[in-house]
């Protein structure tokens, strides 16, 4: 029996919660990763109605479908970020309001604590999303960067994000960061630093997804060997890079995805360049045995044909580790 495939509903949030749930059952998936945006899930009232909390069950329930994992990554975006206009179009109103950066950033705070507790009254045990990052804009670090300015970034992420992790562990649920650009950890070296500006706490762990680490030219299968303790959830998405250069490298040149002069591009599972079966043999390695959850990802192909296709292609490379040693035959009795 091979681990849950799930559907992460982020991407498909245009629709109806119990559109998505007919659809993803349809493609064949055994549950849903459910996104906290659209009318897919409402922290806020997960907490203050019993009504709503049934009805989302009874929706899961009525299409046969599991949840192991619910996700706010756009309101965790928030909670580190230098806020600007981009971030009202990705904000609930009541994060958002007046837009002063302060009162976003601690309006979101509040939101994340509020994200653990309705996923314990949800009974899930894993919140997946994104945690901002003040220091990201200073990546290339010209003008030259402080010698302490990324010292006091980690510090400013353990300084928020320590207070909603306390929450976190209140409840029994653990935050996975999805390792990212734009994020405070978007390889191993950064995930290392974020690990330790929060002590090394178990409340705080990754949403293992290799389509942000492959173009970068990040060592993807080492990831999970490095962090096998801490990978609470994993996203199966693909990416396609060039083998040659083009007008648009790995900053991707301000063009759009999908622009036939990027570098890189996310593709549909088993259409870019991610090695799936090194990955099932690392997890397997690191005895992960929650779901795989695919974020559909793929500009230049239909979403249903794709999100279908990938959860064929993830039940055909998943596979369990052998109990025995293959050699373990040809010994004498």
């Amino acid at each position: 029996m091979g681990r849950p495939v799930t559907l992460f509903t982020g991407q498909w949030a245009d629709l109806p919660f119990e559109t998505i749930c007919a659809k993803a059952k349809s493609f064949g998936y055994d549950g849903i990763e459910i996104a906290c945006w659209g009318d897919h899930l409402d922290v806020e009232k997960v907490l203050s109605s019993d009504a709503y909390l049934r009805s989302r069950r009874d929706i899961l329930e009525k299409h046969g479908l599991q949840c192991f994992a619910i996700s706010n990554h756009l309101v965790g975006q928030a909670v580190c970020d230098r806020i600007d206009e981009r971030h009202q179009s990705i904000l609930p109103p009541r994060v958002w309001g007046d837009g002063k950066e302060d009162g976003v950033r601690r309006r979101a705070a509040e939101e994340m604590k509020m994200t653990a507790r309705a996923a314990a009254k949800l009974g899930v045990k894993v919140v997946p999303g994104f945690t901002g990052s003040s220091i990201w804009p200073y990546l290339y670090s010209f003008p030259p960067n402080p010698p302490d300015l990324v010292e006091k970034g980690f510090a400013f992420f353990a300084e928020m994000w320590n207070p909603i992790l306390d929450v976190f562990d209140e409840v029994g649920v653990r935050f996975a960061l999805e390792a990212h650009p734009t994020e405070i950890a978007f390889d191993i070296a950064s995930a290392e630093m974020a690990v330790q500006a929060v002590k090394g706490r178990p409340a705080f762990g990754f949403n293992y997804d290799p389509s942000h680490f492959g173009y970068q030219g990040v060592d993807y299968i080492a990831f999970i060997t490095r962090f096998g303790d801490r990978i609470y959830h994993v996203h199966m998405k693909d990416v396609y890079w060039s083998d040659h250069p083009t007008e648009a490298g790995v900053f991707g040149g301000h063009l759009n995805f999908g622009d036939r002069r990027r570098f890189w591009d996310f593709r549909s599972l088993g259409r870019g360049r991610i090695n799936f079966e090194e990955i099932i043999r690392a997890l397997n390695a690191i005895h992960y045995q929650g779901p795989l959850s695919v974020e559909w990802e793929d500009g230049g192909m239909d979403r249903e044909f794709g999100a279908k296709e990938a959860c064929a292609f993830v039940r055909r490379i998943d596979f369990a580790p052998s109990a025995i040693a293959f050699d373990a035959a040809f010994e004498r009795k």
